[in-house]
């Protein structure tokens, strides 16, 4: 396992056009980058981890930031800019973490897929986080 790190500032969209984007309202503080699941409760959404009860979905990646009450916007299919990936092959697979808001290389404590690598069509083929979400197949415990 290891923990793929992001730049906050970097974290874009590649192709908007082609990207699902959803707005939600903010439960706690966001960065850039986050993977989040949406508060059955609240219907706001909150950090992500693989491993705790209640979390261990994934609806999307957060494009903004913002303090609690916030509207952020989540990236739910698309292509993202701001993930180091240079020790990943081309169409590896992408899970979110143990780690609350983290993504990693390996599944945690449940396999719950982000995305994968994909490259750009620019001539270094720069490596980005295609962004997946899965629904139908995520833990709903």
């Amino acid at each position: 396992m290891t923990a793929i790190t992001l730049t906050a500032a970097q974290i874009s969209v590649v192709d908007p056009i082609k990207a699902t984007i959803r707005n939600y309202i903010a439960k706690v503080a966001l960065t850039r980058g986050v993977p989040v699941f949406i508060d059955g409760t609240t219907g706001k959404i909150d950090i992500a981890d693989g491993n705790g009860s209640g979390t261990k979905q994934c609806r999307g990646i957060t494009l903004d930031a913002g303090g609690i009450g916030a509207g952020i916007r989540v990236l739910e299919y698309g292509d993202v800019y701001g993930y180091d990936l240079s020790g990943l092959s081309y169409d590896a697979v992408v899970y979110l973490s143990d780690t609350a808001g983290s993504l990693d290389t390996a599944a945690g404590t449940v396999t719950v897929i982000i995305g994968r690598v994909a490259p750009m069509s620019d001539q270094a083929l720069t490596k980005v986080l295609r962004v997946q979400t899965q629904i139908s197949k995520a833990d709903w415990a």
